[in-house]
């Protein structure tokens, strides 16, 4: 039988809050909400918190820091993960690391970069990280996934916030240039022999994948 819309959109809501978050998780959203930067939803950190715990992470690459709620979450399912994470505001990887610091975390655990990550990703070593999370530029999506499938290990894991961008990936009438990278990028990945994939519908949807290969 088929769940109706509203059925579906009660469920949602439902996994939203199924997990709570920690004082130090809802202090970093409640920057960002200030500073106008939009954090991951609960249920996406919540996604991220069991993934990197499930694959054991004991390195992790970020593009997108902002406030820091990503990497407060992926951290507390990682407890001895360093993370290097890169943004191009100085001013939010500032408050991000208050965070950090609040939350306990040890500074030498976190390194951030200031630049832009076009710049930053091709120097990175390859190979050399257990998760690469992307939250940064839509319209870069393609390029990022690219670099994290160069800089993940074998076996290792590229996730990618808001792939059903605004809802609007799922809608054939939707055209504009941010859906269609993330319909490309989907269609690209989903025919590849060397990841295996999955698109969890939580918050603004979580395109996980993992590299295969030696």
């Amino acid at each position: 039988m088929r769940a109706r819309l509203s059925d579906i959109d009660a469920s949602w809501s439902y996994s939203e809050q199924f997990v709570g978050e920690d004082e130090h998780i809802e202090q970093a959203r409640q920057a960002s909400q200030e500073l106008g930067v939009e954090p991951v939803s609960n249920a996406v950190g919540s996604q991220l918190s069991v993934l990197a715990a499930a694959s054991r992470a004991r390195s992790i690459i970020e593009i997108g820091t902002g406030v820091g709620v990503s990497g407060l979450w992926m951290l507390k399912g990682a407890p001895d993960a360093t993370l290097t994470s890169i943004d191009n505001e100085l001013e939010h990887q500032q408050h991000a690391r208050r965070m950090f610091t609040d939350a306990g975390i040890a500074v030498t655990r976190v390194r951030l970069i200031t630049g832009d990550a076009k710049a930053v990703l091709p120097r990175m070593n390859e190979s050399s990280y257990d998760i690469v999370f992307i939250d940064a530029d839509p319209g870069c999506a393609i390029e990022y996934v690219e670099h994290g499938l160069r800089l993940a290990r074998s076996g290792g894991l590229v996730l990618v916030a808001h792939a059903m961008w605004r809802g609007r990936v799922a809608n054939p009438a939707a055209r504009d240039e941010e859906t269609a990278t993330y319909r490309s990028l989907l269609s690209e990945l989903a025919g590849s022999p060397a990841v295996l994939t999955a698109l969890s519908p939580a918050g603004d949807g979580l395109l996980q994948i993992v590299k295969l290969g030696v």
